[in-house]
């Protein structure tokens, strides 16, 4: 009793108009824009001709004024389940003993009520939940017994109702499970594709930070060994410098240590660590040969001044264009791809660009992941990218990647030992081996 309480007492008579269809329905969107607008409304429109149809068929069928009036009811009700469906289901069961007494028609329902009954439950079903219609054949079929019950004509239609009703529900209620089940599963595609993005983000960024740790952990080994070796290269250090010095290394060491652990706790259970020295641009050329052979034409073209770029960035750049040509031979079969890059004063700019494809494109079996690895690497040197279709058919991807300037070779080379407000300072280049014996000899084998 508290479900059907809740389902058809609670608010039975509130005000709910029933909703146009989207405009992007599977029907709706079909159809041409100018009519799209209207479509919308086709609910309505034959909610409204059903309506028009039982008032027809009753004025047809009734020819005394008492009857005709009491042809309205089923009207009004068929018309009710527009801006009040709960209510009209009540309006259409309450009228039912009346147009039974006295419209002489049928016990407890003739074609007309029938029609208009069945009508108000299809439509009160598809605008309520499957529990409301459910109560709704429940009452109809309780109301149809007790009549008969009460007085028994022959040619009741009770079994009639009960049958083709709850034909006509189930069909509704089908309907909206599935658009039900077709929403959840949407719902769930939408959910699993941010996850999947997310992962696919955090498995770029994870195999970023793999290939810089030989990167940070090269740059570490060095400001370890040339901490050791410094104390050698001046004659009689004072203790406090050697003391720094010694700070620095074992800070160095320590770092490279926490830096294997960072990477232990990233890396992959099938990860194998590189045998080789990342590679840097100075590699282009390999990379663009291999890929000829695999079938793109490719060129390169240089503009500005070349010079060495902080390893990070090297490597950054290459896997960028590695992974653009990668890109060109998998959705690109027979096109041609050109490589530009291009040194200026604020760092360096890429841009890859390939022509469309002239032979047959197979479906993609890769992870699909490149565009974002890509995005993530220049936005890891904060830098900037575009990636799109051109004109002709192809794909670009052009990005830039700032470098700070770095002092040039003259402003590197050691300087005399100088006074300045009372300190001594001391500056050191970088040594070009370490010609002392002892331990940072030993030192740099180890490393």
């Amino acid at each position: 009793m508290g479900g059907l309480r809740e389902a058809l007492v609670q608010d039975a008579f509130a005000y709910r108009p029933m909703a146009p269809l989207r405009d992007d329905g599977r029907v709706v969107r079909h159809l041409p824009r100018r009519i799209r607008a209207r479509a919308v409304w086709i609910p309505h429109a034959l909610v409204a001709l059903t309506a028009f149809v039982v008032f027809l068929m009753g004025i047809s069928r009734s020819d005394h004024p008492l009857t005709q009036l009491l042809t309205l009811l089923p009207v009004i009700s068929v018309a009710m389940t527009l801006t009040r469906p709960v209510g009209a289901f009540w309006v259409s069961l309450g009228a039912t003993p009346l147009t039974a007494v006295f419209g002489n028609e049928g016990w407890p329902w003739g074609p007309v009520t029938f029609f208009a009954h069945v009508v108000v439950l299809v439509v009160v079903a598809a605008r309520t939940r499957p529990r409301t219609a459910a109560w709704m054949w429940g009452q109809t079929v309780l109301l149809g017994t007790f009549m008969e019950n009460m007085v028994w004509r022959p040619g009741t239609t009770t079994v009639g109702m009960g049958a083709v009703s709850a034909f006509a529900l189930l069909v509704v209620a089908v309907v909206q499970i599935r658009q039900e089940a077709e929403r959840e599963v949407t719902v769930q595609r939408t959910v699993t594709a941010v996850e999947r993005d997310r992962r696919t983000l955090l498995e770029e960024r994870t195999t970023i930070a793999r290939e810089l740790h030989d990167v940070v952990a090269h740059h570490m080994s060095v400001v370890a060994i040339q901490a050791e070796a410094a104390p050698y290269r001046v004659e009689n250090p004072p203790p406090e410098l050697e003391q720094a010095f010694a700070t620095i290394r074992e800070n160095a060491v320590a770092a490279l240590t926490e830096l294997r652990r960072v990477l232990g706790v990233v890396r992959a259970e099938d990860y194998q660590a590189p045998e080789a020295p990342q590679p840097t641009l100075a590699q282009l050329d390999g990379l663009l040969a291999n890929v000829r052979e695999a079938g793109l034409e490719s060129e390169k073209t240089i503009t500005g001044a070349v010079r060495e770029l902080p390893q990070g960035v090297e490597l950054s750049a290459y896997r960028i264009i590695q992974e653009a040509l990668s890109n060109t031979l998998r959705h690109a079969p027979g096109a041609t791809a050109r490589v530009e890059i291009g040194y200026v004063l604020g760092g360096v700019g890429l841009r890859i660009v390939n022509g469309p494809p002239t032979g047959p494109v197979q479906p993609s079996q890769g992870a699909g992941h490149g565009i974002t690895g890509m995005r993530e690497r220049v936005a890891m040197l904060n830098g900037e990218m575009t990636a799109g279709a051109t004109g002709e058919g192809g794909y670009e991807i052009a990005a830039f990647i700032p470098v700070q300037a770095v002092p040039g070779p003259r402003e590197q080379e050691r300087e005399p030992e100088r006074e300045q407000d009372g300190a001594r300072t001391l500056v050191l280049d970088k040594p070009d081996r370490v010609t002392e014996p002892g331990a940072a000899t030993e030192q740099a084998g180890r490393a």
